[in-house]
């Protein structure tokens, strides 16, 4: 009988801890995506409402309730906890890993690393001032080394995790101050895993072990890199008519980072850093990181990130702090840190001359916790190391509040201070070339994907100007279908999802990317929509301003047959394009692909030499052509030319750019009655300076009287130039154009551009149509989708 008992009792505490930590979890999903729903429309990011959710769930909130108490706190359930976090820490870290724009951490590691070490160093020194008093109100016992080693880790910790998703949340992750913060967040997660690594190994004084266990850290993490490198090649080799993994090869990709993970957790080591360097070293090229990210970002934004960070939240309870010694050394503790990372990261801001508002702000981001610092304080009481409960609660409670206090205030600050980190488009004709460049080419078929990838290198310039650009595939969302047939009685190829939609052109667009990943080094970044065309264009400028892009690039609603004529596509595509040059938040291209140049017009996969000619007319959208194409000018496989069409009127003034005499007193003729032709002249005086006289760029005059004058023009140079560009509209009612929209056909390519996309003008070459970026005045409404 009492072994009866005895049995039931063992299997009562192995099966309770699973069903409480089960129902305890249930619970924290419920009470956050509830609390997102109430939250999120007043700017809260979802880590916070998380955190809060399992701050309400814990003793801190329900379980005060001693039923509540009694089941979900349980001493001997806290192995299970840990495991379990050990596995969400992993994940998460991959998954970062995987999001995170490497090129970006690697071109600003130094004011990322100032920042970081600033941050960082300021509460190590204000962490140290207040140990010995820390240590006496808290009645602790044991090495006040280690409890200053974990109130360092606490108070220099940024939370990597919460700073991406607060980030990402509050739509600015994107911007310079969202990329530096997540940058520095992450070289300080660094800066407290090392320390960790010194609190879990205080015991071995031996250097030379110390060392042999980096050098094997190192080691173990290498391999994990190099079996990925080639693993994922061969998947992509193995699954080339597929579009994704298959999910028993997902689980070993998976299955080599827990093994890595472990091995390095035995040897005393945290998993965190090496788990971000195997997913921001996987190859980022092909099926394997499409599918972990396609795989993995749904389930742990929506399972995992609640559970971890609301068990963060549940295990604080504030109501240690009734005693007033704990109550005074918590809020010693809440002023060290945002202290001590005001401090170091506006005097690193100031250093790097950031400006001061974004100094505070990223001082707030940095002081977001809930990572590393949780788990040193938990390696601290798993392993003796401070005996004192009460020190561990108080640190716990302020983890939690402090992240508390200053994740509402960071989204506060975020939304007034959107002047500074909101999107600001520059225009193209006042732009630095050598500035970062983020294009969002958009397609709905396989079938200009080349011509957009080979336009999409020659914006490239110099192999040092950074650029970012993403491929958005616009997938028709179809309407429903009536039918009579049951679901059970339909055919296989009539069941199907929204990740489906699509059909083999996703393969096609894949495979086109990856080929070109592979051949210029270049990574494309893939984003699908599925919507219907009268929504279509908001998803387009949505996905342009959450990415906070410089040109949106449009494919043509005709397409061009075997016969080399243009023949038309989906209404729906061309009202779109439509919609999209009146609302776009930054400049817009049409790009007419005539399919003959759609290879050649890749210059990083080839050495011949491509001619591209700008025709400038005059306006704000020549103007912006013209200074976009400053970066194809750069180029060495490109040959630009500029062609300036000038009246007849200005024979024998100085209208134009006075080639012959390439010195830097270049004449203008400037009119003081007219501001768009002082600011054409203005630009093209600089772009002749710069490019022209050091011979980088051709420059052509033609003089006309009429618009049949332009067009025979245009006409003699249809086979010289596999690109024309040129912008949509010109300086209003010019002799220049006079008669060309007699024949207009497409009034949103403007006039010229029409008339190149007509099918009176025989060539050969693609042109694309510019329009600056205008604030729109217009709303959504019927006659929308009516046109």
């Amino acid at each position: 009988m009492a072994g009866t008992e005895q049995q039931a009792s063992c299997n009562n505490e192995l099966v309770n801890p699973i069903i409480s930590m089960g129902l305890q979890y249930s619970g924290i999903l419920v009470i956050s995506h509830v609390l997102q729903i109430l939250l999120k429309p007043l700017g809260q990011a979802s880590p916070i409402v998380q955190i809060l959710a399992g701050f309400l769930m814990g003793p801190s909130g329900f379980s005060r309730i001693k039923a509540v108490e009694k089941f979900f706190i349980q001493s001997y359930a806290s192995g299970y906890y840990e495991f379990m976090a050990l596995i969400f820490r992993t994940i998460i870290m991959f998954l970062i890993g995987l999001e995170t724009d490497f090129p970006y951490l690697m071109r600003n590691i130094r004011p990322a690393s100032i920042i970081a070490c600033g941050s960082s160093l300021a509460c190590t020194f204000f962490a140290a001032a207040i140990t010995f008093l820390v240590f006496q109100e808290t009645a602790s016992h044991g090495s006040a080394f280690m409890m200053s080693l974990m109130i360092i880790i606490t108070l220099a910790n940024a939370a990597s995790p919460i700073v991406v998703r607060v980030a990402a949340d509050l739509k600015f992750s994107t911007s310079e101050t969202g990329r530096l913060a997540i940058s520095s967040s992450l070289i300080a997660d660094a800066y407290a895993v090392f320390l960790l690594f010194i609190l879990s190994e205080y015991k071995s004084t031996s250097i030379a072990k110390w060392i042999f266990f980096f050098f094997l850290y190192f080691i173990i993490v290498g391999i994990v890199i190099v079996i990925n490198m080639y693993l994922a090649n061969w998947l992509n080799r193995r699954n080339r008519n597929q579009k994704y993994l298959r999910n028993a090869e997902i689980f070993v990709l998976i299955a080599i980072l827990y093994v890595a993970a472990m091995a390095l957790e035995h040897l005393g080591f945290s998993s965190i850093i090496a788990s971000f360097l195997i997913g921001s070293m996987f190859p980022r090229g092909g099926k394997a990181a499409r599918t972990l990210l396609i795989k993995l970002t749904y389930p742990i934004h929506n399972f995992i990130f609640p559970i971890y960070f609301g068990n963060h939240g549940f295990r604080a309870n504030v109501t240690k702090l009734k005693n007033l010694r704990n109550f005074m050394v918590f809020c010693i503790l809440i002023l060290s840190s945002i202290g001590g990372k005001i401090v170091g990261t506006l005097a690193a801001c100031f250093h790097l001359k950031i400006p001061y508002r974004e100094g505070v702000l990223l001082a707030f981001m940095m002081n977001l916790k809930g990572h590393v610092d949780m788990l040193a304080l938990t390696i601290g009481l798993t392993d003796d190391l401070v005996l004192s409960l009460n020190f561990y609660d108080v640190m716990i409670a302020t983890i939690i509040v402090n992240t508390l206090i200053w994740g509402p205030i960071v989204a506060f600050m975020v939304r007034r201070e959107s002047d500074i980190i909101g999107y600001r488009q520059i225009h193209f004709e006042s732009q630095n070339p050598e500035s970062e460049l983020r294009i969002l080419a958009c397609v709905h078929s396989p079938r200009p994907v080349a011509t957009m990838l080979g336009l999409v290198a020659a914006s490239r310039g110099p192999r040092d100007v950074p650029i970012t650009p993403y491929l958005m595939h616009l997938v028709e969302l179809p309407g429903k279908k009536k039918t009579n047939l049951m679901y059970n009685q339909r055919e296989e190829d009539e069941l199907s999802d929204e990740d489906d939609y699509g059909g083999n052109d996703v393969v096609e667009i894949n495979d086109a990317v990856d080929m070109f990943a592979s051949e210029t080094g270049l990574l494309v970044h893939r984003i699908k929509a599925v919507s219907p065309f009268s929504r279509m264009h908001a998803d387009i400028c949505n996905n342009a301003e959450d990415i906070r892009a410089s040109i949106v690039i449009l494919p043509f609603h005709k397409h061009q047959r075997i016969d080399g004529k243009l023949e038309n596509g989906k209404q729906g595509i061309r009202t779109t394009n439509q919609k999209v040059l009146r609302h776009a938040p930054c400049s817009v291209a049409i790009l007419i692909d005539r399919g003959l140049t759609a290879g050649s017009l890749n210059p990083s996969g080839s050495d011949s030499l491509q001619h591209i000619a700008i025709l400038f007319f005059g306006g704000p959208d020549d103007r912006e052509a013209l200074g976009f194409s400053k970066r194809l000018g750069m180029d060495h496989h490109v040959n630009l030319t500029i062609i300036r069409f000038l009246p007849a009127s200005s024979r024998g003034q100085i209208a134009g750019v006075n080639i012959a005499h390439k010195t830097d007193d270049v004449l203008m003729a400037i009119s003081n009655d007219e501001v768009e032709k002082e600011a054409d002249n203005a630009v093209l005086t600089e772009f002749h300076n710069r490019y022209v006289v050091t011979g980088q760029v051709g420059y052509v005059e033609k003089v006309v009287e009429s618009g049949a004058e332009t067009a025979s023009a245009l006409r003699d140079m249809a086979e010289m130039y596999s690109l024309f560009i040129v912008g949509k509209d010109g300086r209003g009612h010019s002799v220049l154009t006079t008669g060309m929209s007699d024949w207009e056909e497409c009034p949103e390519l403007g006039k010229v551009g029409d008339f190149l996309a007509s099918p009176e003008f025989d060539i050969s070459g693609s042109v694309l149509v510019v329009q600056q970026y205008r604030p729109s005045k217009y709303e959504d409404d019927d006659d929308d989708d009516k046109q």
